[in-house]
């Protein structure tokens, strides 16, 4: 993803500190936002944001409550830097405590910001890769990449279409798909084959899924869709 996609939000009540992030970030090819208080970021789509940057001395909500609400009610998982003056070891601990990825005192470089915020946001796309090769989807697994289940870390061999069909299934969990949407989707306009032949890759699918089967589900007079 190149930079200009990198959105990146900072939340500070100092407007020259503000700015002067702002700046260099956006001269460095970021998209980036300021909010001036916690409760001005809160009113963001916060998960929109690959980064954000911290200040924890606000006003009335700290960065600290802030990033606590972030983890635990909001249950967004992007990626922060605590840019603050409390620099303690209590202070630095409490800060990785509530789900830090970094953690700057100030004063600071902006080269040395610079080189902080690559180093999250590389860490952070990396982490999505490794995420992204490995579907969990209760008890099980499907690995992406080696287009397999992995059932009580067993192996399972899948075909093309088998692994088509559980993949579409579990990107859309709970949206029912008729045999005819599957069809399309998996074989395409070009192949002509029955509706009878996605039945039967589901009952293979829903054997190499053991005591797990059940998660497939049929909604009768429409068609198919997973639910754990």
């Amino acid at each position: 993803m190149e930079k200009k996609d990198k959105k990146i939000l900072i939340v500070d009540d100092e407007e020259d500190l503000c700015e002067i992030l702002q700046y260099n970030l956006i001269n460095e090819g970021y998209n980036t936002e300021i909010a001036h208080s916690a409760e001005e970021a809160l009113k963001r789509s916060l998960e929109d944001f690959d980064l954000i940057l911290l200040d924890v001395m606000m006003g009335n909500m700290s960065g600290f409550k802030f990033a606590d609400i972030l983890r635990k009610e909001k249950n967004i998982e992007t990626p922060i830097i605590f840019l603050t003056a409390k620099d303690s070891e209590n202070d630095i601990l409490t800060g990785f405590s509530l789900g830090a990825d970094d953690y700057i005192p100030k004063p600071f470089s902006i080269n040395e910001l610079s080189a902080r915020v690559k180093a999250v946001l590389k860490r952070a796309g990396n982490e999505k890769k490794k995420q992204a090769a490995i579907v969990r989807f209760g008890e099980i697994e499907l690995d992406t990449h080696r287009k397999r289940l992995i059932v009580h870390d067993e192996k399972v061999e899948l075909t093309k279409k088998e692994y088509e069909i559980l993949r579409l299934l579990l990107d859309n969990p709970g949206k029912v798909f008729s045999r005819e949407n599957i069809l399309e989707k998996v074989w395409g306009n070009d192949v002509i084959v029955t509706e009878r032949t996605v039945d039967v890759n589901i009952t293979r699918l829903r054997s190499k899924l053991g005591e797990y089967g059940s998660y497939l589900k049929n909604k009768t007079g429409y068609g198919y869709y997973i639910e754990f």
